[in-house]
């Protein structure tokens, strides 16, 4: 770099050169004459730092071209290029976001951020299925409000289980550095707060647990200080039923402060969830008037209620995005989905029927309408209890019954619908895995919390029956389940197995671990089991004891099991890990199925097909009831319509009336009764059906309401087709990562399922460390390199966004522009002469990277200016002094020339320092011109965005920002011909 003499009168353009602290930055915006925001030239945004020139140097400075001698080979100037535009972190493109993220978004991921544009106030209801990218989609659109400056911060409001992934994943794709807000951090945060003052600031970022700061103690000062963008996740846990009582009070307290939230009508505001209708239609109108007040209210059934509609609601099924998946991106194309039924043992069937015979004698003898709703929900509790496994049979036995404190039949009802259920409105099923209680006290005891003698005998009598039908021998369900979990570990699967109640998790956990692992087992296997019982921190931690690499850096084993109740059916990603599923307790709502198979089912899973297998008793009359009602006609409507229709209000009742039927009137076991749905329940049951099946055509019909329909997904893909490329392409960045760890001595090695492998213990330290502070001190050695926009963690993507890669672009850069670097450690040099038969006359190609001003219209009418930067190649026949210039695709076609000849150092100087001489004589004004004519593509690009978002146009311009910097300058020479034999 070079100097300039300082100026008083000076301005320090946004995009300009200085030098300061011994060494060269650029301007960036919000600078002032008092305060210079600098990054530095080549850095990364982490490096940005603050000058004030009234107490600093600070000059003027122009970027130094290339030196003659420090020549490379024909391989340079590729790595140089794709170097410099790997690392780009501040994108000329629309997507201003698109440069800086980790991720490579699929095009249906861009619909929701370009319905956000359109937005003078971002309101966003995002319901797509489970598993392909909702995250993703809503951090698009916070990162790029962000980067353009419409919010100033941002904060998530999620399950204080999902706060640590949400916070990992705004970090690790987004770049968003969020501060967690928990019950465990606040005491610390308080701490570090200044007094007097809010650990909240309207321009930080923070993931908060939801429950945690509706509480009255921290509620106001987070609606106080709360960023202007806010993030719900699993909102459909934020909105209740009026007609629910008591258990339903935490789920208004959500509502209560999301509702003031919205209230800010400045405030941006993202729903994300992907079951936001239940099946009732008050809690999702409910959800819909946090965006808009009107919604709450307005036909759908009318045109202009369709079109008011359309504008903040999104949602995509499966089949909706299938085609996006074509390139060979990791998402799984089948769910082979099948019921394994197995056969109670005699004396498992007789402990049912008992538990039969004394539900049905305990409901008939009730004493009035309460006790007869108590003792239905304790009955039923111990039914599917029992169902589950002999451990939670015997825990069930000895816990008090939940609806024990219900006043009202109507209060016994909800309380064990909340507790025996699963309700499609319930809260979540983050801490709902506890055995349900039967206990409760009889009218003939004076002690109102007493059990009389007889009822106590005849109850530790069934707690005994069940104690003896643990394990595989009289337990047919958990010996059915090790064969099952056998048959997919051999066929290489890596099952999850679901269970409703904790005391099941941990019983089938211990059996696995004991069966699957006998003395002189050939291949071990690892299980482990996760409950409500652990928090969320505990949890992830169990997760990456059983999927990540040893303390000894050894990988995880291949044949592993997980065990685990619904607290992981819902947010936590174990697509990586894991890739088929077994429900072993059958859910008694649909909507938790798909959540469990969405765990596995989603973007990212490598395996084409994943596994889904439902168990069943084939004699269990609970499993039958659930598996008619519900499961079965669920799946059949799913596959007809190709969606996942809610089950509708009606489920409850029909179910009530087939359980009632199961109970009060069979005078035998109902798996002696032949058509279980032959009486008055077979009209409830009917009713279901009919819902169910209308509500399935409704939604069918009411797909083309939804805003994503009237965006063209195409024209999307192709502005970011043409941003991709300018970042680079993806074989660009495999084969420059892949040459570039070559030459620094990584030793890639190619792999048969694509990719590669290099070693990082012998890279330069610099590169090593930051290989280590991307991948973690333990990761598994050799790095593996994937040909896929994901990977597992410890490993890498072929992406430009993924940070082993950005690092080894940054390293590369960096070398190639500081010749004090040792020599084996400059993989690019910035000069080259090249003799090659790719070209018939002496061309030249220039390296060179523009800087733009960008003044982009903000939602409130004024404009934001902003820095982007470019990198180009162009080229030109003959002399310097008269250059024939090359068409864009032309030059393009030079970085793949090879070479087919050596050429004398002093001879490739001097023609690189006659090309050098001419960038001040000649050359410049034609680079000056191409940069004139960059800014007004751009322009265009910015324009064509725009106007496809419905956002402002009016102040838009893109202006270039000082010359263009010259980074490398390589000259391709006709290879010389010698003429052998006669020709000669």
């Amino acid at each position: 770099m070079t100097a300039a003499a300082p100026s008083p009168t000076w301005q320090y353009a946004v995009g300009s050169l200085v030098h300061a602290r011994g060494r060269e930055w650029v301007v960036l915006p919000d600078s002032t004459p008092e305060l210079l925001v600098l990054r530095p030239l080549g850095g990364a945004d982490v490096d940005i730092a603050g000058v004030l020139p009234g107490l600093e140097t600070v000059v003027p400075a122009t970027f130094a071209p290339p030196t003659p001698s420090d020549l490379g080979d024909q391989h340079t100037a590729g790595l140089l290029r794709t170097a410099l535009r790997i690392g780009f972190r501040a994108g000329a493109g629309p997507f201003r976001s698109l440069a800086s993220i980790a991720v490579d978004p699929r095009p249906y991921q861009l619909v929701p951020l370009m319905m956000a544009l359109r937005q003078d106030t971002v309101r966003l209801l995002i319901a797509d299925d489970v598993g392909i990218g909702k995250t993703v989609e809503s951090g698009l659109i916070a990162a790029e409000l962000l980067a353009q400056g419409d919010a100033r911060g941002l904060v998530v409001l999620c399950s204080p289980a999902l706060a640590e992934q949400w916070r990992a994943e705004l970090h690790g794709k987004f770049g968003i550095d969020a501060r967690l807000v928990l019950p465990a951090t606040i005491g610390r945060l308080e701490r570090e707060t200044p007094y007097g003052q809010s650990v909240f600031r309207p321009d930080g970022t923070y993931v908060v647990s939801t429950d945690f700061i509706k509480s009255p103690r921290h509620r106001e000062d987070f609606l106080r200080n709360c960023p202007d963008l806010v993030i719900v996740d699993e909102a459909h846990t934020c909105v209740a039923d009026s007609t629910a009582r008591t258990s339903a009070r935490t789920a208004q307290q959500r509502y209560g402060l999301l509702r003031a939230l919205a209230d800010d009508t400045a405030r941006h505001l993202l729903l994300v969830t992907a079951t936001p209708h239940s099946g009732k239609e008050e809690p999702f109108r409910r959800l819909l008037g946090l965006l808009d007040p009107r919604l709450a209210t307005v036909s759908f059934d009318t045109r202009a209620g369709r079109e008011l509609l359309a504008g903040f609601f999104v949602q995509r099924r499966r089949a909706d995005i299938r085609e996006d998946f074509q390139d060979g991106a990791h998402f799984p194309s089948t769910r082979d989905s099948a019921e394994v039924s197995y056969a109670l043992h005699r004396d498992y069937r007789r402990l049912l029927g008992e538990v039969l015979t004394y539900a049905r004698e305990t409901v008939r003898s009730a004493d009035g309408a309460l006790q007869q709703r108590q003792r239905w929900w304790s009955t039923l509790a111990l039914l599917r209890t029992l169902s589950s496994s002999p451990a939670a049979a015997v825990r069930s036995l000895h816990t008090r019954a939940g609806v024990q404190e219900a006043d009202t039949p109507d209060e016994a009802d909800h309380t064990g619908q909340q507790t025996v259920s699963d309700p499609a409105d319930s809260d979540t099923a983050q801490s709902a895995d506890e055995v349900p209680g039967t206990l409760l006290p009889t009218a003939a005891t004076t002690d109102g919390d007493a059990i009389d003698e007889e009822e106590r005998t005849r109850l530790v009598a069934m707690a005994e029956a069940a104690k003896k039908l643990a394990g595989p021998t009289r337990d047919t369900k958990l010996k059915k389940l090790v064969a099952t979990v056998t048959d997919l570990l051999d066929a290489g699967y890596r099952p999850i197995v679901f269970c409703r109640y904790i005391a099941t998790s941990d019983y089938v956990a211990g059996h696995l671990t004991k069966t699957l692992n006998k003395k002189g087992t050939e291949h071990p296997v690892a299980v482990a089991s996760i409950t409500g019982e652990l928090s969320p921190d505990m949890r992830l931690t169990r997760i990456a004891e059983l999927t990540g690499a040893d303390e000894n850096g050894d990988p995880a084993p291949e044949r592993r099991v997980l065990v685990a109740t619904d607290c992981l059916s819902e947010g936590v990603n174990l697509q990586e890990s894991f890739d088929a599923v077994v429900h072993y307790d059958l859910a008694w709502n649909p909507t938790r199925h798909e959540q469990r198979e969405g765990r596995v089912d989603r973007f990212g899973q490598r395996t084409d097909t994943v596994k889904a297998l439902t168990l069943y008793g084939a004699d269990n009359p609970v499993d039958d009831v659930v598996l008619k009602v519900l499961l079965r006609k669920h799946e059949h409507i799913r596959r007809a319509t190709g969606i996942s229709v809610p089950v509708p209000q009606q489920a409850e009742s029909a179910m009530q009336a087939v359980f009632e039927e199961l109970i009060l009137r069979g005078e035998t076991p109902a798996f002696e009764q032949e058509g279980l749905f032959e009486r008055e329940q077979a009209q409830a049951v009917e009713q279901l059906e009919i819902a169910w099946e209308s509500s399935a055509e409704s939604e069918k019909a009411s797909r083309s309401r939804y805003a994503q329909h009237t965006i063209k997904k195409e024209e999307v893909a192709a502005e970011v087709a043409e941003i991709r490329a300018a970042l680079g392409t993806g074989e660009e960045v495999r084969e420059f990562t892949r040459r570039a760890l070559g030459a620094l001595r990584g030793m890639p090695a190619d792999r048969k399922q694509g990719g590669f492998t290099a070693h990082t213990d012998a890279l330069p330290q610099g590169l090593r460390d930051a290989v280590t502070a991307a991948l973690g001190p333990r990761h598994p050695r050799p790095v593996v390199f994937h040909d896929a926009p994901s990977a597992p963690r410890g490993e890498a993507a072929l992406t430009r966004t993924d940070p082993v890669v950005a690092a080894t672009a940054r390293f590369v850069l960096d070398a190639a522009l500081d010749v004090k670097f040792p020599a084996w450690q400059r993989a690019a040099r910035r000069c080259g002469v090249v003799r090659t038969t790719a070209v018939a006359r002496p061309t030249t190609m220039l390296l060179v990277r523009h800087r733009f001003q960008l003044n982009l219209p903000t939602r409130d009418g004024t404009v934001r200016i902003q820095l982007a930067e470019d990198a180009r190649v162009v080229a030109f026949h003959g002399r310097p002094e008269a250059p024939q210039w090359l068409a864009e695709e032309e030059a393009l076609n030079l970085l793949a020339a090879r070479a087919k000849g050596n050429s004398d150092p002093g001879f490739a100087t001097n023609h690189i320092m006659e090309i050098l001489a001419a960038l001040d004589t000649g050359l410049m004004g034609e680079l000056r011109t191409r940069s004139a004519a960059a800014a007004k593509d751009l322009e265009a690009a910015h324009h064509r965005v725009r106007t496809a978002s419905k956002a402002r146009l009016a102040g838009l311009k893109v202006t270039p920002q000082g010359d263009p910097d010259v980074l490398g300058v390589f000259l391709y020479r006709p290879a010389a011909t010698i003429q052998l034999g006669a020709d000669a």
